[in-house]
């Protein structure tokens, strides 16, 4: 699939420890855009942030630690629009941001899988 032009750009934020059905919920995330056929999405772990909460999310050395997390996900808008029901379920406490952007170039390459 090739997909040039105007697009939209989903950035959902949450902590580290945020669960979907006993799953990471960033992969839960990442499992559902790729079941909805989502052109991609990229899960960024922050060193510091906070929330609603006030919370600061960062390390700590004797426990472990909430990290601030970031699900990128960028398609056509009625892909993007198919994804959020899902996610209205999934994510309890966070904060989804859409955005319009200029995709530059993306391009699929048939059977190419994960490089490991």
């Amino acid at each position: 699939m090739k997909l040039e032009g105007k697009a939209k750009m989903l950035r959902i934020h949450f902590g580290e420890e945020d669960k979907w059905h006993n799953k990471p919920l960033y992969e839960a995330i990442v499992m559902k855009c790729r079941e909805l056929d989502i052109a991609g999405a990229t899960v960024f772990r922050g060193i510091e942030g906070y929330g609603a909460s006030t919370l600061i999310h960062k390390r700590h050395l004797l426990r472990s630690s909430d990290y601030p997390i970031m699900v990128s996900v960028i398609d056509t808008e009625e892909k993007i629009r198919a994804l959020i029901p899902a996610l209205d379920e999934m994510v309890d406490e966070g904060l989804i941001a859409m955005s319009n952007v200029e995709v530059i170039r993306y391009m699929h390459q048939e059977g190419a899988g994960s490089r490991g």
